[in-house]
């Protein structure tokens, strides 16, 4: 007889001995570096896509955690919300717990294999992490606990800024090759073809993100420093297609996928808001990063000082939007977070996350 000891809490007991609240919701998480727990640490990569160097975790863990901001992440703060634990980096050798669920996110991915392979976790592989992980949980707690944990799981999926970003790569022919039409439609492929993979384990509850403004953020000052203080307009103008053909899909899945149901958070209006206001909502910088070199602080070299060129670390994270050049601070994720778990129709739609897993 297996006994569930809580504080007047109902309970459920899955497989043998595994006790977990009536209302359990997992955390699985695949995307790239703004929603990385640190998978990139175990991983042969370069240091440029890992945050595993001071200042990287200063606000909140105190030492660098592999998460590349301040602080937290938006998983840790829907983790809270889900009265979830943080959920480490799936690759983390000492994690098992997968009943929480598990981040297969990795720092400078994209949906396409091609973008920076070998020195990241593509979207496919992330998805083959997860396969892995769902036989070890039919195995430990059996078939039918499997399926209703994994049907009400939250699966969280933001990716796609750099496949486009590695198109501005002084190397790439990526833009010769294709129309822009074409890459982002190839880019969304790839992301539905993993969205329905997903839904024939079990997923039914997905929460996206879609693409910030990416042209405006510091590090797109490096990748065309001619541009000054102006943003990146090819990059954006990228960042918008795929922003509206993402919006067009899940309203098709919604339609074909049984049981389908999604929430849709607007990261492009957020980032713009706060990058052109930044004092209306709390912040006094809104284009200039915390931590690393240049006038925008826009050279992602932050904790990763060179003889030639260090760099610079403001006094307190909140103040900004950015922490580096390519993701913002805790103070900001945290912002978004809420406004994602139950803000207004207008930032995260149809549903937002809390509305998305007390619709049984």
């Amino acid at each position: 007889m297996v006994l569930c000891a809580s504080l007047m809490i109902p309970t459920q007991c899955l497989g043998r001995h595994i006790c977990l609240p009536e209302e359990h919701v997992a955390l699985f998480i695949f995307g790239d570096s703004i929603i990385d727990a640190g998978n990139n640490n175990y991983i042969n990569t370069t240091t440029v896509l890992q945050a595993n160097v001071w200042p990287y975790g200063e606000s909140y863990f105190k030492y660098p955690s592999g998460r590349p901001s301040d602080g937290r992440l938006i998983p840790d703060f829907i983790a809270e919300y889900l009265k979830l634990p943080l959920i480490p980096p799936y690759l983390h050798p000492g994690y098992h717990r997968y009943t929480d669920g598990a981040n297969f996110a990795s720092a400078g991915a994209g949906a396409l294999v091609e973008t920076r392979r070998g020195l990241v976790i593509d979207l496919h592989t992330q998805f083959h992490y997860f396969e892995k992980m769902e036989r070890l949980l039919r195995q430990k707690l059996g078939e039918a606990e499997t399926k209703t944990l994994l049907s009400r799981a939250v699966y969280l999926i933001s990716i796609g800024t750099n496949d486009y970003l590695v198109t501005f790569a002084n190397s790439s022919t990526l833009q010769y090759s294709y129309s822009r039409e074409e890459y982002v439609d190839m880019v969304i492929g790839n992301m539905t073809t993993v969205i329905k993979e997903i839904h024939k384990k079990g997923g039914r509850k997905f929460a996206f993100l879609n693409l910030e403004p990416a042209g405006c953020i510091p590090l797109a000052k490096a990748i065309k420093p001619e541009i000054g203080g102006a943003c990146l307009e090819e990059l954006t103008a990228l960042v918008k297609l795929h922003n509206k053909a993402l919006s067009h899909v899940l309203q098709i899945l919604e339609t074909q996928l049984k049981g389908f149901k999604y929430s849709h958070a607007d990261l492009y209006t957020f980032v713009t808001e706060r990058i052109n206001d930044p004092l209306k909502y709390g912040f006094k910088e809104g284009k200039k990063a915390c931590c690393g070199s240049g006038s925008y602080r826009e050279n992602l070299n932050c904790g990763k000082g060179t003889l030639t060129e260090d760099y610079k670390l403001c006094g307190n994270p909140s103040e900004y939007v950015f922490f580096d050049a390519a993701h913002p601070t805790e103070k900001a994720y945290q912002q978004l977070a809420k406004l994602m778990w139950d803000g207004e129709l207008n930032v995260t739609w149809p549903y937002g996350i809390k509305a998305l897993i007390e619709d049984k």
